[in-house]
């Protein structure tokens, strides 16, 4: 039977819920509308009034060759440190995946990086990747110049893209670790009694029962990387060298509050709202109805 509570004072319900909507309505729903409108008007950068130019400043992004370069850059970045992420995240959740001594010590410590604030995990992988005084840069001593991610863009890019994987990688272990714990030991143990190694289990019990958790991490890691990139960004490499780091997160916000094209730099944001808005729609409505279990 279903219980539901239910109020004498129909005022009380709106009061309990009233502090979330306000934040939803201030955080988001407020700046989504300004960001349409500026969208669609030519906003001057000290003021003084707008005007309304229609889909002219989405023309003028798409026609922009470094704007498709930055897409490009952004795609490739979410894409390879969501797999590195997850994949180290999937290894070490099931080599915690046992009943032995230690164990709850490694589940927890493998937690900790997801704790860490962007911009401060970016100072420390700028230090360690330092090719001066850094951990990295000790190759420098060996093969003097071969790594400096200061004037070489797909090592600034390298350098990125592994702080931001090591940042999701207590994120997804949690994830990772909770689903394999939800399968039944006795599959296992029947797959083991019928002569399948560890990795093959693996393969064939395994992933395909923890396959909607695998799905929805990899959309949350693509969505993320899009999204939560800047404040790493902004501290290893402020975009460079020669925008080599930089990408749709960080172009809005350099083009906005530096380049001070406030309506360039809110069309890049309806933009990249629309490509968050059709991962969450892939996820919910194709993604979910393709899994099988084997």
């Amino acid at each position: 039977m279903e219980r539901r509570a239910y109020y004498r004072n129909k005022l009380l319900p709106w009061l309990l819920i009233a502090p979330q909507l306000l934040l939803v309505l201030v955080f988001f729903y407020w700046p989504t509308a300004q960001a349409l409108y500026w969208a669609f008007t030519l906003e001057q950068p000290w003021g003084g009034g707008n005007a309304f130019v229609g889909f002219d400043n989405f023309t003028a992004i798409f026609s922009d060759s470094r704007y498709w370069g930055t897409v490009l850059r952004s795609a490739f970045y979410a894409v390879v440190a969501t797999g590195l992420s997850m994949a180290m995240a999937l290894t070490l959740a099931l080599f915690v995946d046992r009943g032995l001594k230690g164990t709850k010590l490694f589940q927890s410590v493998f937690v900790w990086p997801y704790a860490i604030a962007a911009p401060a995990a970016g100072v420390a992988f700028r230090f360690m990747f330092s090719p001066q005084a850094g951990l990295i840069g000790t190759i420098n001593q060996v093969w003097p110049g071969i790594w400096d991610p200061s004037t070489v863009g797909w090592q600034a890019l390298l350098m990125v893209i592994v702080a931001h994987a090591w940042l999701g990688i207590g994120y997804n272990f949690v994830f990772f670790l909770a689903a394999l714990q939800m399968i039944p030991r006795s599959v296992i143990e029947a797959g083991a009694m019928d002569g399948a190694r560890p990795f093959r289990r693996m393969l064939d019990l395994q992933l395909p029962l923890i396959a909607p958790t695998t799905f929805f991490l990899l959309i949350m890691n693509l969505i993320s990387s899009f999204t939560d990139s800047f404040g790493l960004i902004d501290t290893l490499t402020e975009g460079g060298p020669n925008d080599a780091t930089v990408v749709m997160v960080y172009k809005i916000y350099f083009d906005g509050f530096k380049g001070l094209d406030y309506s360039g730099a809110a069309a890049q944001s309806i933009v990249l709202m629309l490509l968050v808005i059709s991962l969450t729609f892939i996820q919910f409505k194709w993604v979910e109805k393709k899994i099988h279990y084997a």
